[in-house]
């Protein structure tokens, strides 16, 4: 049985005007720049980036992503740094890996460009040899649940009240499932 290439994971990828590089020093003042343009957003995720929070978060994700060989993204549009996505937990030998920890600032949403930026990991992980990919929502937030069912990725089930966020309410977590064998071009 094959193995997934876990390196290769760790390419640039681009299309058109989305650009996905590994998160690095140049890019944290530019990420802490897009963070802070939806303050109201952070409620809904497990730690926030906003303001005074940004460091603390950036700190605690930087040990334990290193830790679990997450690949940490910057995320540009036309150059400029508008997010941050990330491959987690990526398994070589099940083939399996999560894409999350995902965060695009409002003057890019709605706009097309989250799809294609989770097409080219989607399409990129596949031909690294993963072949499921999990996708987690805060189930909060209907955004983002609908924009993964128009990848293609099934609803597999609801964690309920499985994590607790940064302002102590305890959500439930919609878990996503796309196979190699389904995975259409989404959108």
């Amino acid at each position: 049985m094959a193995i997934a290439d876990l390196a290769a994971l760790a390419a640039p990828l681009e299309a058109g005007d989305v650009r996905l590089e590994l998160l690095a020093e140049r890019h944290v003042e530019p990420l802490r720049a897009a963070c802070a343009r939806d303050a109201d957003i952070w409620h809904i995720y497990p730690m926030s980036w906003a303001g005074d929070h940004f460091d603390g978060a950036l700190a605690q994700t930087e040990r334990f992503h290193g830790s679990r060989g997450w690949v940490r993204f910057a995320v540009l549009h036309r150059g400029v740094v508008v997010g941050m996505t990330n491959y987690i937990d990526p398994d070589s030998v099940s083939r399996t890996l999560e894409i999350g920890g995902t965060y695009i600032e409002p003057s890019v949403r709605g706009s097309g460009f989250n799809g294609v930026m989770k097409r080219l990991m989607i399409e990129h992980a596949f031909a690294c040899g993963f072949t499921r990919i999990e996708i987690r929502v805060d189930t909060r937030n209907k955004r983002s649940m609908a924009a993964v069912l128009k990848l293609g990725a099934m609803h597999e089930g609801t964690l309920r009240r499985n994590r607790v966020t940064w302002t102590g309410y305890v959500r439930d977590t919609a878990i996503f499932g796309l196979l190699k064998e389904d995975w259409r071009g989404g959108y």
